[in-house]
């Protein structure tokens, strides 16, 4: 071969090399800006994350004077924006096809004014565990202008003093459930969530078990001004109030009995007892956002009320405060996802170091509990659910209905599996 045919050769080559770059690399570009100013937010961390690599950095770059950033997406898989705004974090999914990523983000403060929780709520039963509870924040920040509250102490939370933590969980506004644990802060049953409270909605999960013997007496606390406490129970387990603050029975249309009493603030003293055995109805699981309410939902009147702590006053039928995130509460979906998002985002799954049983629910079973193919299998689904979501191909109502569905899979699967073991 000539020389000539050699360097045509090599410049062909080159060529080619250089044509299959845009193919091979993307590049997303836009703009960050600071709500809580209306103005750019200059020189923050832009990181790209990749699912495919297991939640993985593939990129970072930081924004300019205007706001800008501009980062190369190495694949065409499913990726996610990460912005750090003074120390706070904010997200945006970048699908498949995606050049264009604008993120939102807020100054923080430690405190910020506007915080509070719209619902405390326990839902309480046993097993041979002892007592199992599972308590549910719903924290909403309407702060104006917008700040996002985030410190080491960013959302605090009081739980009996021999409570044993098991599972928890944190959901930013719009995102998804992710692992989340309580930091003790040295004070017995005195905790707190590290995790942005972002204006609009936060929601917090922890599950916990305590030692039973028929009865427990409890003192429940909150950190910030409370619109509902409720408290969720078997039908065939009592409850008392003994506390100063009444609560009052709601018909809420469920196989469950209900108790709430509302606008609750810290300095507040709460306390109520149950005693008894009984599991929540498993059935009343995997409904999605399906829960009944209207009249239909509540038609027991006072008169006709004979669960166990109907005598605490008159039922509050209408309208039902807890239907808007009741399947939230009776689903206990949250820490099946939780659990999920942290498979993805560990290389090894972390032991269990509390004996199992068939009666204990699957929101507090950790990912290691399950097969690898089973663990597989959900890691492809939640993935592929998630990234249809925001492609746009499937519709809230499909979302809904497929997440409730494979959350009913994976319990028929851990009860199976208990089962057998």
């Amino acid at each position: 071969m000539t020389l000539i045919s050699r360097l045509r050769l090599g410049v062909a080559a080159l060529g080619i090399f250089a044509a299959s770059l845009p193919a091979l690399a993307a590049t997303v570009t836009g703009t960050v800006t600071n709500k809580t100013i209306g103005k750019p937010a200059a020189g923050d961390d832009v990181v790209l994350i990749a699912f495919g690599q297991g939640m993985q950095e593939a990129g970072r770059t930081k924004t300019d004077a205007k706001g800008h950033y501009s980062i190369d997406v190495p694949d065409k898989g499913m990726h996610l924006i990460r912005v750090d705004h003074e120390k706070a974090t904010y997200f945006q999914p970048v699908p498949p096809g995606t050049t264009t990523a604008d993120v939102d983000v807020y100054d923080v403060l430690a405190k910020v004014e506007g915080v509070s929780t719209e619902a405390n709520v326990m839902r309480i039963e046993t097993d041979p565990q002892g007592l199992h509870v599972i308590e549910n924040y719903f924290v909403k920040n309407e702060s104006n202008p917008p700040k996002t509250q985030f410190s080491p102490r960013a959302y605090e939370i009081f739980l009996p003093p021999d409570a044993r933590i098991e599972g928890s969980a944190a959901m930013g506004p719009g995102g998804m459930p992710v692992s989340s644990s309580p930091v003790p802060t040295g004070e017995k049953g005195y905790y707190a969530f590290v995790f942005p409270v972002r204006p609009g909605e936060t929601r917090f999960q922890v599950s916990y078990h305590l030692p039973y013997n028929g009865s427990f007496n409890f003192t429940p606390k909150v950190s910030l001004p409370t619109q509902n406490v409720a408290v969720m129970l078997p039908k065939s387990m009592k409850f008392a109030s003994s506390g100063s603050t009444a609560f009052q029975p709601i018909n809420d249309g469920s196989d469950a009995q209900t108790f709430l009493t509302r606008n609750v603030s810290p300095s507040q003293a709460l306390a109520f007892s149950v005693s008894g055995t009984g599991s929540m109805p498993r059935e009343a699981q995997g409904q999605g956002e399906q829960a009944p309410s209207g009249p239909e939902a509540g038609e027991t009147s006072a008169a006709n009320d004979t669960r166990p702590g109907g005598g605490l006053g008159n039922p509050i039928d209408t309208p039902d405060p807890l239907n808007k995130y009741k399947w939230w509460i009776l689903s206990g979906l949250a820490l099946v996802l939780a659990a999920a998002a942290a498979f993805l985002l560990r290389a090894k799954p972390e032991p269990v170091t509390a004996p199992l049983s068939p009666t204990m629910p699957a929101t507090i079973r950790t990912a290691s509990t399950l097969p690898s193919d089973l663990l597989t299998a959900l890691k492809e689904e939640l993935f592929a659910l998630e990234t249809e979501r925001l492609e746009g191909k499937l519709s809230e109502q499909e979302y809904a209905e497929q997440k409730a569905a494979l959350e009913t899979v994976l319990r028929r699967a851990l009860a199976r599996q208990a089962v057998a073991s």
